[in-house]
């Protein structure tokens, strides 16, 4: 006889995971069917966002820069310090040396005071402290005492002063570590749109650039504005010769450059020593806000951050380093946003 069982209904709990993931699949096929397939960014958008992406990177680069320098500073006065560590140490040994000598002398003269013979096997800071000590003491101990005392005093804050330099130089190693990596993260992330454009559409952009590399370096009507000096005059001159040289981020020459690497090696050249950054730059002599007082040489900082720089070429042009993938060119001023001029 055959069986007539009720089929076993399936548990509230499952049903209703089942009617979900029913209604999310229907739901995932509608979208899937009225979804526009995914927009790929033209030449011009992505042009866009490169160049914003540039701009970032040389807002990272100036920090780098920045940080770089501190670290060479900091490199500097430790091995200074170090060295006049090691020189108060040989001096702190000779005037140990020479209360030694004074106590064989005094030794074989009658044997050795009990103060000197104490200070021999102890620190003589202990002894300095004591009044009563100097009245047992030839005044040339106590000369040589206070010299030791002195030396001793000298090097120990050396010594701290190196200590806190050395801290100071490990937290500028991480920080110089981390805007390296912040300048290749932008400039990664700006190559790999630069990759979604089609090879019409990379050469385009490349003769995009290549035109604008060749209007700038070529053709350029720089009026007769007169140079901020003669240093100024011979600053602009060299930056000049390095018309076309590729922009590179930490460079300052002499065969590429950064915004603010330009502009110092242009003025290293004419004798005249400048900060290496452009926000140190910016501080670097007179300001001048007016665009009509600018003189060929001076140096002109854009952005808030002060962080791009150049020197004025005349006829509302700045000759400068402008950013990855561009060269050591003209451009007009308008294109970025003026801040101020110094005159060094």
């Amino acid at each position: 006889m055959a069986s007539h069982r009720r089929p076993k209904q399936p548990s509230r709990t499952r049903v209703t995971v089942l009617t979900t993931a029913a209604a999310a699949a229907v739901a995932l096929s509608a979208n899937a069917a009225n979804a526009a397939p995914s927009e790929k960014l033209g030449k011009d958008e992505v042009k866009a966002k490169v160049d914003k992406l540039y701009e970032q990177a040389e807002q990272a680069t100036e920090k780098y820069n920045g940080a770089k320098e501190k670290q060479q500073k900091l490199q500097k006065e430790i091995s200074t310090i170090q060295d006049n560590v090691a020189r108060g140490q040989q001096e702190l040994n000779k005037l140990r040396d020479g209360l030694g000598s004074l106590a064989t002398a005094q030794y074989r003269s009658g044997g050795i005071d009990p103060s000197v013979q104490l200070f021999l096997s102890s620190n003589p800071d202990d002894y300095l402290d004591k009044a009563s000590t100097l009245d047992q003491l030839s005044s040339q101990q106590v000369e040589a005492l206070k010299k030791i005392q002195d030396k001793q005093r000298e090097l120990a804050q050396e010594r701290a002063e190196a200590t806190e330099k050395l801290k100071d130089l490990a937290s500028t190693r991480t920080e110089l570590g981390n805007k390296k990596k912040e300048v290749q993260g932008k400039l990664a992330e700006a190559q790999k749109l630069l990759n979604t454009l089609t090879a019409k559409e990379k050469a385009a952009l490349a003769a995009q650039q290549a035109r604008a590399n060749r209007s700038s370096t070529e053709r350029v009507d720089l009026g007769d504005a007169p140079p901020a000096s003669d240093r100024a005059a011979a600053a602009f001159s060299a930056a000049q010769s390095k018309i076309g040289s590729p922009y590179v981020y930490g460079a300052t020459g002499p065969s590429s450059f950064d915004c603010s690497g330009l502009t110092s090696w242009a003025y290293a050249q004419a004798g005249v020593s400048i900060p290496r950054t452009s926000e140190a730059q910016a501080n670097a002599g007179t300001r001048i806000y007016n665009q009509a007082d600018l003189k060929v040489g001076d140096l002109i900082i854009f952005y808030g951050d002060y962080h791009h720089v150049g020197l004025y070429a005349g006829n509302g042009q700045v000759l400068h380093a402008p950013h990855t993938g561009a060269v050591v060119r003209y451009e007009a001023m308008s294109n970025m946003t003026f801040e101020f001029g110094v005159r060094i």
